[in-house]
């Protein structure tokens, strides 16, 4: 069942004839641009920024960790595992807060489907394919999946032994590998939703 602050699916097929057809032509209208938002609004693009810099802060505490382990004396070792203990307290929420959010856009997923095939309607179906967002998470996950790759393998060529720690080369690559992963779900997000517009609307013709 979808959460209670998502719209409400569409009727039963079979109660349609006992419906006002402009009532529920506006509440689908309705419906599909508060989807549409819920889905690929600049607020959902930036809470999965907000999700991976929570990423990138708990993978900062296991970076120190990792740091403080290469000193090798007790106090160092004492301290690495403080920051352990700290970076699983980001990560491991972290997690499920992803996780959760995953589970969520299917749910909005779902109601779109539904709602999108309910009826015709060549105004609110323009609205639903939503070309400049879906433009927009394009662009800016691309450039920060771009971000995200350029630091990867930049740190992982510039290393020099005895300059640059194993600990430091594994941070740096773990934050660039954060970037380049999220920018890789902005991309997908956004391939998904251009290609679901396509078979959802492709062809269709309003219903008298």
């Amino acid at each position: 069942m979808p959460r209670r602050d998502l719209p409400p699916p569409p009727p039963p097929a079979h109660l349609r004839d006992w419906m006002d057809e402009t009532v529920v032509r506006a509440d689908r209208a309705r419906f599909l641009r508060e989807l549409g938002q819920r889905s690929l609004g600049l607020g959902r693009l930036l809470l999965l920024w907000a999700v991976s810099a929570v990423f990138a802060l708990g993978w900062s505490f296991v970076g120190m960790a990792l740091m403080a382990f290469e000193e090798g004396d007790p106090v160092s070792f004492l301290l690495g595992l403080v920051f352990v203990v700290l970076g699983a307290g980001v990560l491991v929420p972290a997690g499920f807060w992803l996780a959760s959010g995953a589970r969520r856009d299917r749910q909005v997923r779902q109601l779109m489907c539904a709602w999108a095939e309910w009826d015709r309607d060549p105004a609110a179906d323009s609205r639903a394919r939503a070309p400049g967002r879906s433009l927009t998470w394009l662009l800016a996950s691309f450039v920060l999946g771009a971000l995200g790759l350029w630091v990867t393998f930049g740190v992982a060529v510039s290393a020099r032994p005895g300059e640059d720690t194993y600990g430091e080369v594994a941070y740096y690559m773990g934050l660039g590998l954060i970037l380049w992963i999220t920018g890789l779900l902005g991309l997908g997000k956004a391939g998904a939703h251009y290609r679901w517009a396509l078979r959802a609307f492709r062809g269709r013709r309003p219903t008298a």
